[in-house]
């Protein structure tokens, strides 16, 4: 299909945004927390951002008895809470004018006909073309039968002058097998091109800018590899329990939720060679190869460790361990924390452990990328001149404090060599007057704009899934997780993976 191009406009000029042509988007299960936390202020954020058609459609589906001024009315209370630009009138009587709401479950074959039929009529009362696509925010086991629904009732046909997109959220399957067949069923109805698997971490201006840093630098493209790398650890933290989760989460548990997807991304991103360019299928091309070339380092009883936190005080407050929260069996095996050890074997980070954790109760809420540099190989220095002296390193953090620090050695002022520890920071709150967006808003705007660079495609979710299953079946064998105490980092397991290695954990 030929887009319209703007005559005045010079293809070098990055200042202008890309804003979506005509479309829709349907959203499934808009009653939970993600489509109400989430989705519906990032929709009026990017319409308050001038990045969406002034005819865009949002229409809802679920089983609420609700008319179209109900759900406009959650949708608006809903932005009022949540939506990270300020509130315009104007632009909410815009998005408003294109809010429908269908009732059904999803097993109900005249419900999507229902559906079927408002997309039609959004075509012609909003010019949406033809274009929409569906945003799966429900569980799991429910992407088979919408899937389905969507064929039967010819909401995923596309013909070559409009299209249909279905974006769906992790996680992706529960094992490599579970992932192959949900795979095959989806790309019975879309085609892979027209699948967006969702992985909000990717979404993230500070994860996009592991590529800035990498790529548009030359200062760290010479040491980025197994000849000045000793080790990398990346860690995703959480200080918050399971409280109202274990319908999700027991029976799945840290690494299946977390490691999986967002760790093995944030690897992938950290590991990749140059791409030929920053298009779709190069990224994709250069992700999977280091996927590929990735394999879990073994024995398991020495490079892996789970938890599970206890009941406890944390930040002064009593909380309650996982098997004392409501809806977890007083048996449950769910690790709430989980470490691996990760081999990398490419030509640049063959020899170079890679670390990623994950946890639930934790000292604090972080997700970081350490890169850790080799000692120099000399130091004419005596040993009480740097015996504050750690590792040089190069730490991204993606959150909450985005931004960037090194780490290295310093003299300290004075009359003798005395070496500390030193650190620059790069923040985005300081270094840039705009704030990020939301991942959300990216990540939406891409599906309409039919961008995939930030979206796992299949192969990529079964590599992760055959990087994962050996830990998983070898953790199924060994019983219970460790305890740990909440405000803790982990098991004392974890902190033996890396002593092992005579290697510590770095606390954020």
């Amino acid at each position: 299909m030929s887009t319209w191009q703007n005559p005045l406009r010079d293809e070098r000029d990055k200042r202008l945004p890309r804003i979506a042509g005509p479309c829709g988007l349907v959203i499934f299960g808009v009653t939970g927390d993600l489509s109400r936390k989430k989705l519906m202020p990032a929709i009026y954020d990017l319409a308050n951002r001038g990045l969406l058609p002034p005819g865009f459609a949002l229409t809802g589906f679920a089983r609420r008895e609700w008319e179209n001024e109900d759900f406009a009315q959650v949708v608006y209370d809903a932005v009022k809470e949540h939506a990270r630009t300020p509130f315009r009138q104007e632009v909410w009587d815009r998005l408003a004018e294109g809010i429908r709401f269908v009732q059904g479950s999803f097993d109900d074959d005249e419900a999507f006909d229902r559906l079927a039929q408002t997309v039609r009529q959004l075509d012609d009362e909003r010019g949406t073309g033809g274009n929409h696509a569906f945003y799966l925010s429900i569980p799991p086991a429910a992407f088979p039968v919408v899937c389905k629904q969507l064929a039967r009732s010819g909401l995923a046909h596309q013909d070559g002058e409009s299209w249909r997109r279905v974006v769906i959220e992790k996680p992706f399957g529960h094992d490599l097998e579970s992932a192959k067949e949900l795979n095959g069923i989806v790309n019975e109805v879309f085609p892979e091109e027209s699948v967006f698997r969702i992985d909000h971490y990717l979404g993230k201006e500070t994860v996009q800018n592991i590529l800035a840093l990498r790529f548009a630098n030359q200062l760290y493209e010479p040491i980025w590899n197994a000849n000045y790398v000793d080790h990398v650890q990346i860690t995703m933290a959480e200080d918050i329990g399971l409280g109202g989760r274990a319908g999700y989460y027991d029976g799945i548990g840290a690494a299946r939720d977390v490691i999986q997807n967002h760790l093995l991304q944030l690897m992938a991103f950290t590991t990749i060679e140059d791409p030929v360019s920053f298009s779709p299928q190069s990224l994709r091309t250069e992700r999977i190869k280091v996927l590929s070339a990735t394999k879990p380092a073994e024995p398991f009883a020495e490079t892996t460790a789970r938890g599970q936190y206890t009941g406890g005080w944390q930040g002064g407050k009593k909380v309650p361990g996982l098997l004392e929260e409501e809806g977890f069996p007083p048996d449950s095996k769910t690790e709430t924390f989980a470490a691996i050890t990760l081999e990398v074997n490419t030509r640049r980070w063959a020899g170079v452990p890679f670390y990623l954790r994950t946890g639930k109760r934790l000292g604090r809420r972080v997700t970081e990328i350490a890169v850790m540099f080799k000692r120099a190989p000399h130091l004419p220095f005596d040993q009480t001149s740097t015996e504050e002296l750690g590792q040089n390193a190069v730490v991204i953090r993606i959150q909450p404090d985005e931004g960037i620090t090194i780490r290295f050695g310093s003299k300290v002022p004075g009359s003798t060599m005395e070496v500390r520890d030193v650190t620059m920071d790069f923040s985005y709150g300081r270094a840039f007057t705009e704030s990020s967006p939301e991942a959300y808003e990216r990540l939406i705007l891409d599906v309409l704009l039919g961008e995939p660079s930030l979206f796992p495609v299949a192969d990529e979710i079964e590599r992760s899934w055959e990087i994962l299953d050996p830990i998983l079946a070898h953790w199924a064998q060994q019983g219970r997780p460790d305890p740990y105490a909440p405000g803790e980092w982990g098991p004392p397991s974890a902190e033996k993976m890396l002593d092992r290695t005579g290697r510590t954990w770095r606390h954020p």
